[in-house]
């Protein structure tokens, strides 16, 4: 095991398996094949020429594999890693402690960037263009600024809130990646993968139809993948087929468009509650009695994409197909929430 992987696992110890469902390669890194595409040029490129890779800013939704590619990066850039996230940096020293243990050529990762206090943001400005640190010593008329080096590194930021960061930090990246939700063929793959690294029996046909229902996100799949091998082996069945696949996710509630739980309240609260919209962020977190970042981050995004929800400057409105999705009869002039936009 190489230093990389060891510090992986390290990062990573608090779920086991997730660790072994890990690409460890963009070889073995399914979907986002643009991206990719791109990254092996940047990385064969800074390679070649002995450098770090340059900055790189990761977004999308939770799930996606933001984390992965991080960790991807630095095995094969031949780098160490070290991680934090936005959240942790609480002051400019708790940064500065950070960037002055790096060492030459060595990836700094850094979770839900758009979380860090903006005192602490300006100590990477420097840092990002001339790797040199602004340290400011004393308090008052005596205090002075002194400027320490750093080695050479790449500082790679993962957010799911792209709009949250100040343009400086943001145009000091010189590798913006935004990471979109997978296919059906995709999530397949991953799950036939990850089954096998299980030491799972699972069909083709069984696979693709747990890929439908993951809502695009390689985290969901692998999480129930988890729940269905469970059910199978409480219940002593040998391969894993469609329809235990389908009766599990029946028994985990989650319904044929792959909604469950909280998303599933969402739409019932804008439709019941509501009259299907337009309602406002604010009266519908209040209702949901669940924090507006979390509802902007983490659920509404797949509503949106998958045409169940839909955004205007009054509100959010549900479509006709989250109606009929529900199985519940649209009330005549819901539509006119949808034209205001």
């Amino acid at each position: 095991m190489d230093d990389t992987t060891a510090q992986f696992n390290s990062a990573h110890r608090a779920d086991p398996q997730e660790i072994s469902l890990r690409p460890p390669t963009l070889q073995q890194y399914v979907g986002q094949v643009e991206i990719k595409s791109n990254l092996q040029v940047f990385i064969e490129a800074a390679r070649n020429r002995g450098q770090p890779l340059d900055h790189v800013l990761l977004s999308g939704p939770p799930g996606l594999g933001k984390t992965t590619l991080a960790y991807i990066l630095s095995r094969e850039m031949g780098v160490g890693i070290q991680s934090t996230s936005g959240p942790v940096m609480e002051r400019q020293g708790d940064l500065a402690a950070v960037l002055t243990n790096l060492n030459p050529g060595e990836i700094l990762f850094i979770d839900e960037i758009h979380r860090m206090n903006r005192s602490v943001e300006e100590v990477l400005y420097s840092a990002m263009e001339d790797f040199k640190l602004d340290i400011v010593v004393g308090q008052g008329p005596m205090a002075r600024t002194v400027k320490i080096d750093l080695p050479a590194f790449t500082l790679v930021g993962a957010t799911t809130r792209t709009g949250l960061l100040s343009s400086p930090l943001r145009e000091r990246f010189g590798i913006p990646l935004r990471l979109g939700y997978y296919s059906p063929g995709e999530l397949q793959q991953i799950v036939l993968r990850s089954a096998d690294i299980l030491g799972l029996d699972i069909a083709a046909e069984a696979a693709l139809a747990l890929a439908e229902r993951c809502r695009g996100t390689p985290r969901v799949a692998n999480r129930l993948l988890r729940r269905i091998r469970d059910f199978a082996e409480q219940e002593g069945r040998g391969p894993i087929t469609k329809a235990i696949v389908v009766s599990s996710l029946e028994r985990l509630g989650v319904d044929s468009g792959g909604l469950e739980g909280f998303h599933l309240e969402i739409l019932r609260t804008i439709i019941h509650q509501f009259s299907g919209g337009p309602v406002g962020l604010s009266t519908l977190t209040a209702a949901l009695s669940e924090p507006r970042d979390t509802l902007e981050e983490v659920y509404e995004p797949f509503l949106i994409q998958q045409g169940y929800l839909h955004k205007t400057p009054r509100g959010r409105v549900a479509t006709p197909k989250a109606f009929a999705h529900l199985g519940v009869t649209q009330p005549e002039g819901t539509q006119l929430g949808l034209l205001a936009e």
